[in-house]
C-alpha cells in the first residue's frame, strides 16, 4: 500500500476519482424541521440516493476502475455482509468483471439476494467478518484474484472523498463542521483530506457509536487497537480494527470524535424520516444524533452542519425496535419503577398524581403490575415527557407524594427486557445471576449456550424478543452455587458471547 500520502496528494486523487460511471451526485438538502428545533442549520448529504443505497459505491468503483486489464479479466474479490459487497458486485457489472463476494453464513437472505441481484457471486463462508476475511485471503491466492478492501486502500479512500468534493461544491457559504460516522474510517479519511487541504477551517468530527469505537481508542491509545466486541446494532459501522491508512489519517486530521448511543441514533433516524420521508439504517443517522448532542452540549446558535447519511439499507423488520426506542433516545417517554402500598385506592391515588404532574396532562405508554408482596406493589410505568431531564424531574415528584421511584429511563435492562416480561419474585431462584447475552440470530445459537453450561447450572428466567436484527438480545437467569463462580467465568469465556452481569440491578430486584 502507498503510504502517508499527504492531503494534496489526496486532494489530486479525489479530483481525478472516476466514480459517476456508477454513482450519482447526490442531494444536499436541509432539515428544515430539525433546523428549527436546533436553531442551526442542519444539511443532510443524501448517499441514500445512491443506486446500492449506500456511500460504498464510489471507493470500490474508483479502486476497480484503475486495475489492470489482466486484473480485472481474472476479477475482483471481497469480504463483506453488507454495504461495500453491493457496491463491489455493481461495479464488477458496470466494468464486466467476475466479483466474487465472500459472506458470513449469518448474513440475511435480503442481502444475498441483492449481492446475486448485481451480478455478484456469493460464497458463504464462516459465522463473522473475520471468518469470511480469512476465506477471502486464500480465494485470493489461489484463483488470482484482486482484493478490494472496504476501506484501509488509498483509491478507495479517494473514491469516498468525492463527497466532501460535492459538499463544498454544493453549499459554498459559511460550514462550520461536518459530521462523519465512522467504521473502518475510509469515509471519514476520505472527507479530511479534501476539506483540510480545500477548506481548513471547517472542523472535521467523527461520530462512533458508544459500543463500537475502535477508532477513538486507537487515537486514544496512539496505535490501533482490536475491540474484543463490537456492537452491533449499527452493524454498518461494527468494526473491531480500523484501517492503517484510516488510522493515521483521522488521527492527523480530524478535529473531534464523538459517541452516540442506541437511543439517540434511533431518534435520529426518526428525525430524518420527519424531514426526508427515507429511513436510513443506523449507520447513516450516526452524523444527525452527533450533531444533536454537539448542540446540547456546545449551546451554539445559528452555525451550519453538515450530515453525510451515509447508507440507508435497513432491515424492515427492524422498525419495532427503532420506533419503540426513538422515543426514549428523545426523552419523550420517561419509564419508571414506582412502590406503591398494596391496599385500598392505592392506584387510585397514584393515578391523581400522575394526573397532577406539573407541565400538564400526559398519556401513561405502558403500566405493567402482578402482586407479589403483602405490604407493597411494585408498578412498572412509562409516561410521555416533554424533554430531556424531566423523567428526574416525575422521580422526584412522585418521591415527595409518598411513592419510592426508581428512573429507568436509561437502564437497558429495563428497556429491553423487563417491560416485556411477566412474573415476579420466585422462592425457587436461589442462587440466581442474571445476564444479558448478545447471540447471533441463528439456528444453533442456544444449543451451543446450552451444551457449554454445567449439568447442575438451572436456568432459572429466560426472555428473548426477535428485534428483525442479524442478533438477538437474551436475558438469562442461571442458578450457580457461589462455590461454581470459578467455573462459571470459564463457562463465559469459552462461550465467546458478548454479555452484561445485571445480577446487581434495581430493577431486577423489584421485579424479578
Amino acid at each position: 500500500m502507498t503510504k502517508h500520502l499527504q492531503p494534496a496528494d489526496y486532494l489530486k486523487k479525489i479530483l481525478t476519482a472516476r466514480v459517476y460511471d456508477v454513482a450519482v451526485e447526490s442531494d444536499l438538502m436541509a432539515a428544515r424541521n430539525l433546523g428549527r428545533r436546533l436553531h442551526n442549520q442542519v444539511l443532510l448529504k443524501r448517499e441514500d440516493q445512491q443506486p446500492v443505497f449506500s456511500f460504498k459505491l464510489r471507493g470500490a468503483y474508483n479502486k476497480m476502475v484503475q486495475l489492470s486489464p489482466e486484473q480485472l479479466k481474472k476479477g475482483v474479490i471481497c469480504a463483506s455482509a453488507g454495504n461495500h459487497a453491493q457496491g463491489v458486485a455493481m461495479s464488477a457489472h458496470k466494468l464486466g468483471t467476475r466479483a466474487v463476494i465472500v459472506m458470513p453464513t449469518t448474513t440475511p437472505q435480503v442481502k444475498i439476494d441483492a449481492v446475486r441481484a448485481l451480478g455478484g457471486e456469493v460464497v458463504l463462508s464462516g459465522e463473522s467478518y473475520s471468518d469470511a476475511y480469512t476465506h477471502a485471503a486464500t480465494l485470493e491466492k489461489k484463483q488470482g484474484l484482486t482484493f478490494v478492501h472496504p476501506f484501509d486502500d488509498p483509491d478507495v479512500i479517494a473514491g469516498q472523498g468525492t463527497i466532501a468534493m460535492e459538499i463544498l461544491r454544493q453549499h459554498q457559504g459559511p460550514l462550520d463542521a461536518v459530521f462523519v460516522a465512522i467504521g473502518g474510517g475510509g469515509l471519514i479519511s476520505g472527507v479530511a483530506n479534501y476539506i483540510k487541504a480545500v477548506r481548513p477551517e471547517i472542523k472535521v468530527i467523527g461520530v462512533q457509536m458508544n459500543d463500537s469505537d475502535a477508532m477513538i481508542q486507537s487515537v486514544a491509545a496512539k496505535k490501533r487497537v482490536t475491540l474484543p466486541d463490537v456492537g452491533l446494532f449499527s452493524d454498518g459501522t461494527a468494526v473491531k480494527l480500523v484501517g492503517e491508512e484510516t488510522y493515521r489519517i483521522a488521527r492527523g486530521l480530524v478535529d473531534e470524535f464523538m459517541t452516540v448511543d442506541t437511543d439517540a441514533v434511533c431518534a435520529a433516524i426518526k428525525d430524518i424520516f420527519v424531514d426526508t420521508r427515507s429511513i436510513v439504517e443506523p449507520a447513516g443517522a450516526l452524523a444527525v444524533a452527533a450533531i444533536k448532542q454537539y448542540v446540547a452540549q456546545h449551546k451554539t446558535k445559528g452555525e451550519t452542519y453538515a450530515a453525510i447519511l451515509c447508507g440507508a439499507n435497513m432491515n424492515f423488520d427492524r422498525l419495532r425496535f427503532v420506533a419503540e426506542r426513538a422515543e426514549v433516545g428523545e426523552e419523550r417517554e420517561g419509564l419508571f419503577a414506582v412502590t406503591i402500598p398494596e391496599e385500598r385506592g392505592s392506584f387510585r391515588r397514584f393515578c391523581e398524581v400522575v394526573g397532577e404532574l406539573p407541565g400538564g396532562p400526559r398519556n401513561v405508554t405502558e403500566f405493567s403490575y402482578r402482586i407479589s408482596d403483602a405490604k407493597k406493589a411494585h408498578v412498572f410505568v412509562g409516561l410521555t415527557t416533554q424533554g430531556k431531564g424531566e423523567s428526574a424531574k416525575i422521580t422526584r415528584n412522585f418521591g415527595r407524594h409518598g411513592f419510592a421511584t426508581i428512573d429507568l429511563t436509561h437502564d437497558e435492562l429495563a428497556k429491553e427486557h423487563v417491560r416485556h416480561m411477566v412474573g415476579g419474585h420466585s422462592a425457587l431462584a436461589q442462587d440466581e445471576r442474571l445476564l444479558r447475552f448478545v447471540f447471533p440470530e441463528r439456528p444453533g445459537a442456544l444449543l451451543k449456550f446450552l451444551s457449554l453450561m454445567q449439568p447442575n447450572w438451572n436456568i432459572s428466567l429466560f426472555h428473548y424478543r426477535n428485534q428483525g436484527a442479524d442478533y438477538g438480545r437474551i436475558l438469562v437467569g442461571i442458578q450457580v452455587p457461589k462455590a461454581d463462580n470459578k467455573a462459571f467465568l470459564k463457562f463465559l469465556g469459552t462461550l465467546g458471547y458478548p454479555y452484561v452481569e445485571e445480577t446487581d440491578n434495581p430493577v431486577y430486584r423489584l421485579f424479578l
